[in-house]
């Protein structure tokens, strides 16, 4: 028997995250990364986390089902889970208390979007698992120089 209730709004697209420690797993993304339960199956050691800003995303503890290769650490090799949300300094903060360490510590970060710059605070960390999770919060928009050159 589940707890909690479905979101309200399903996201369109939602990771569902294999774990091998979903007890452990669930306190970083909610502990860490500020998620809360949306639901949760016991019986199935899975949980539908949500964050405040509105990112979702699903881990269960590994059962057998839906693997599709050999599951060795780190997880989710050649994936970044994105989250974005509205304060990611104070995410850093969590995680940096947590003692965890940073994959790429919190940075300004500005990409080309075809015909202006996005620009992102931005940190990755891994979960217990080795999943990549780039905390970003965005910061803006901004021209690209007179030559539609991306400007440093």
């Amino acid at each position: 028997m589940g707890t909690g209730a479905p979101p309200a709004r399903w996201s369109p697209l939602i990771a569902e995250m294999m774990v091998s420690d979903y007890p452990r797993a669930r306190e970083f993304w909610t502990s860490v990364l500020g998620f809360h339960i949306a639901f949760e199956r016991p019986s199935q050691k899975l949980a539908c986390l949500e964050h405040p800003d509105g990112a979702q995303v699903m881990v269960y503890e590994r059962d057998g089902d839906w693997e599709t290769g050999p599951m060795e650490p780190p997880y989710g090799r050649g994936t970044v889970v994105q989250v974005f949300v509205s304060d990611v300094r104070s995410v850093a903060a969590r995680v940096q208390a947590a003692g965890l360490p940073f994959y790429v510590p919190l940075r300004e970060k500005w990409r080309d979007w075809g015909d202006r710059l996005g620009g992102q605070r931005e940190f990755l960390v891994q979960d217990p698992d080795g999943y990549l999770v780039m905390v970003a919060e965005r910061i803006g928009e901004r021209p690209l120089d007179q030559d539609g050159n991306i400007s440093t």
